[in-house]
């Protein structure tokens, strides 16, 4: 693992025990932790435990919630994590912004010719790119949180639940040095980090629980 680098976590839901196994070691073969269930209502019941940087699910999961409410739900709960569709449905054949993250890959099941090509999806749903801001939104604290990657998400989740950079390093399998770079580069990035009568730790969590609400404790 590289030293800048968290362990990823990918969660996959499939119905179809073959297509799960594939995908899941696939994945486990890039680098990722890997943690696979039959069902959404599995993967919601073990969501806050497994905690994943990505949720890979199919559409059609035999039973509800399908595969877009599970997306919608997660949104919901994590905004930081990454959505990739694996699906036989046609892309155009889902109307844009009806149960659809913004930022969401779609991978047709069909057309997948190789791990690699699912392992790169992954890696687009994953890449670094600032949430899309809301112009109606002014330049206001919402916007610099829009403007946030989704591991400065993850990290400013971290620090609203109270946990000390050590903690954090902890829990991710990462290293303090690089916690702490990402810290003061989401602390940079909120404007918290240049006054001294600002305590940047204590006005980040307020501003993680003003626009998201508390988070809750991840196992």
């Amino acid at each position: 693992m590289s030293e800048t680098a968290w362990v990823r976590r990918a969660l996959v839901v499939e119905d179809q025990p073959l297509m799960r196994s594939l995908v899941a070691e696939a994945l486990r073969h890039a680098g990722f932790e890997v943690h696979d269930r039959p069902s959404a209502a599995a993967a919601l019941a073990d969501f806050d435990a497994v905690d994943p940087d990505v949720l890979i699910t199919d559409i059609d999961l035999g039973t509800r919630p399908n595969g877009m409410e599970l997306a919608m739900i997660v949104h919901a709960r994590a905004p930081h994590c990454a959505v990739v569709f694996l699906t036989n449905y046609p892309r155009a054949g889902i109307a844009p912004g009806e149960g659809v993250p913004a930022g969401s890959v779609f991978l047709d099941k069909v057309g997948l010719e190789s791990v690699d090509d699912l392992v790169a999806a992954v890696e687009s749903a994953l890449a670094e790119k600032p949430v899309p801001s809301d112009p109606a939104r002014g330049g206001g604290p919402d916007a610099a949180l829009e403007r946030l990657t989704r591991t400065q998400l993850d990290v400013l989740r971290c620090i609203a639940l109270g946990w000390s950079n050590a903690e954090i390093a902890r829990r991710r399998g990462s290293s303090l040095r690089s916690v702490e770079k990402m810290v003061t580069r989401t602390f940079d990035a909120l404007g918290v980090n240049h006054s001294p009568e600002l305590n940047p730790r204590v006005a980040a969590a307020q501003l993680y629980v003003r626009r998201f609400g508390m988070p809750a404790e991840i196992g």
